[in-house]
């Protein structure tokens, strides 16, 4: 075999069945290989389209996404996506084709030092030197990228390399090598903490599903008692159905679960990372709390906010160990007064479509497993806010990073990887158009994918900080020069809807629904309608503005 069919065949031996890509010069022989093999690829229109649908793919499926792109131009396609899964954690393997060994170095023909750019925003990058280095190199990859706090890992390999044909002994470096991941920390004082609490809160973000501790989350709620809140990557881990469940915190977040938190005396950090847009404020955020941080990554611990007890380890071991019953009903009961008190109100006076409204309603009657994605901006605060989710693999949408231009291709990934799931694509104006060419792939696999489009003619988020904090001067902001975007969708063969008033909404959700092949719904939204409520940026988590 040559090196391109070497790879082709460690993939195939890592259980990969799905791989998306665009081929290129530099990656030909390593597509020639795969016209042969048993490895399935799906054609992207767009390298960056083709490592979010590989993001949205592992986000769906808790397996590793593997793309490909050639060298050059294709390979610095990928570098958002790559910064993308490292500030989400999400376990991808990149491999990219690249000139020959002769050539490096000699501003060749779509010659890019990859492996130079690619260190910022990867967890680990390889350049092959040899055909030997190959099954070794796919192995360790695979280990790296979904071992501990999972990884973008990319391998740049020479296109002289692929051709090679010399004879190899292929070395297995990693299947026996086990990733050990002991408690450390100490548990008995974790515990006496919570025992002396009477005002815990967990804290909970993303590093929940990327452990598969959902189920253990939920049983150490269910006999601990203690109030939650969420990330905007924890939503969908603890069960939303719970009466002192306070959903998303933060700069958009509910104002109960901020409020909760700010009065708190016990803040347990449970996979999540005190993220700038979580706290506000730093040194005012839980002012009165002790900290109890679990985390898989060291690294986390006191970056941030100093913990009184750290844990690094398995969330599931570790939730295990700290399970104890708290007599905390008297903080429970006011939990649940603040959460009466600044529910959600959909009560609005005239017909035009309100999105939470919409997006609350899509929510109710959507599939109680389907899978939702988003795009970035106030249509993904919204959906966040107002939408419910019973597990974290069913809202996918662009956290650390904020990528316009995530939704179409994420949701690609994920209707792939659960072909029998319903996905819906929350998306709006701005971000659509950065991915539009993904809609060839929806057409090219016949995929049934439903995309919501809320158009407010606007970059709604960027409009509404302008409103707010640059005295209304709207600089760039406008989009009233938007294509018709039913007449988009007809041109790759999507059918659409497009409404105007909220008596419409019913039968358009029912539509959307019943419809079994691709459909976009078109919602023309109010140009102000801003979200609510907003933690202004450099103010502390109980000076939120409301509407």
């Amino acid at each position: 075999m040559n090196g391109a069919q070497w790879i082709i065949k460690a993939l195939r031996d890592k259980g990969v069945d799905i791989i998306f890509g665009y081929p290129g010069g530099a990656i030909m022989p390593i597509y020639d290989a795969l016209f042969d093999s048993e490895v399935k690829h799906l054609l992207c229109r767009h390298e960056q389209g083709a490592i979010i649908a590989a993001i949205g793919y592992a986000r769906a499926t808790g397996k590793v996404g593997v793309c490909f792109a050639t060298s050059g131009p294709g390979a610095t396609n990928l570098i958002t996506g790559l910064a993308d899964a490292l500030l989400d954690s999400i376990p991808i393997v990149a491999i990219t084709g690249q000139v020959g060994l002769e050539f490096i170095g000699t501003d060749a023909f779509q010659e890019v030092d990859v492996l130079g750019l690619s260190l910022a925003c990867t967890k680990h990058s390889f350049l092959v030197h040899s055909l030997h280095m190959i099954p070794g190199i796919i192995d360790e990859a695979f280990y790296i990228a979904s071992k501990g706090r999972p990884g973008p890992v990319l391998i740049d390999i020479p296109k002289d390399i692929q051709l090679s044909t010399e004879k190899i002994i292929p070395k297995n470096y990693i299947n026996n090598k086990k990733h050990v991941c002991s408690i450390k920390g100490d548990i008995e004082k974790a515990r006496v903490l919570m025992l002396k609490s009477y005002q815990p809160i967990l804290y909970i973000g993303g590093g929940v599903g990327m452990a598969q501790a959902v189920t253990s989350l939920r049983t150490f709620i269910s006999k601990t008692k203690i109030p939650t809140v969420v990330t905007l990557k924890g939503i969908g881990a603890p069960d939303y159905t719970e009466d002192c469940y306070l959903g998303m915190l933060g700069m958009h977040g509910n104002q109960a679960a901020n409020l909760a938190v700010q009065k708190c005396d016990l803040l347990i950090a449970i996979g999540a990372r005190f993220d700038d847009r979580v706290t506000g404020q730093l040194h005012t955020f839980a002012p009165q709390a002790k900290v109890i941080h679990l985390d898989i990554d060291p690294a986390e611990f006191g970056k941030l906010r100093l913990a009184h007890v750290s844990l690094s380890g398995n969330l599931n071991d570790l939730l295990f160990s700290l399970t104890q019953s708290l007599s905390i009903d008297e903080w429970r009961i006011k939990v649940k007064s603040l959460k009466l008190k600044y529910r959600w109100s959909y009560q609005s006076t005239d017909d035009k479509i309100c999105a939470p409204d919409l997006l609350r309603a899509i929510s109710e009657n959507a599939p109680y497993d389907a899978i939702v994605t988003t795009d970035v901006g106030q249509h993904q605060m919204w959906a966040a806010q107002h939408m419910q989710f019973n597990r974290p693999e069913n809202f996918i949408t662009s956290g650390g990073l904020g990528t316009m231009g995530f939704g179409t291709p994420a949701a690609i990934g994920a209707q792939i990887g659960r072909p029998n799931h319903m996905v819906i694509c929350i998306s709006g104006d701005g971000s659509f158009m950065m991915n539009i060419q993904e809609l060839a792939t929806i057409k090219r696999k016949s995929l049934p994918i439903k995309i919501v489009l809320l158009d407010n003619q606007r970059l709604g988020m960027v409009r509404q900080w302008q409103q707010l904090f640059f005295n209304k001067r709207y600089s760039e902001t406008t989009l009233t020069d938007n294509p018709n975007f039913l007449i988009l969708a007809k041109a790759f063969d999507i059918h659409g809807l497009r409404i105007t008033h909220k008596s419409q909404i019913s039968d358009a959700i029912n539509l959307l629904f019943m419809h079994t092949e691709a459909f976009l719904l078109h919602v023309l939204i109010n140009e102000y309608e801003n979200v609510w409520p907003l933690v202004p940026p450099g103010a502390s988590n109980d000076a939120m503005l409301e509407q």
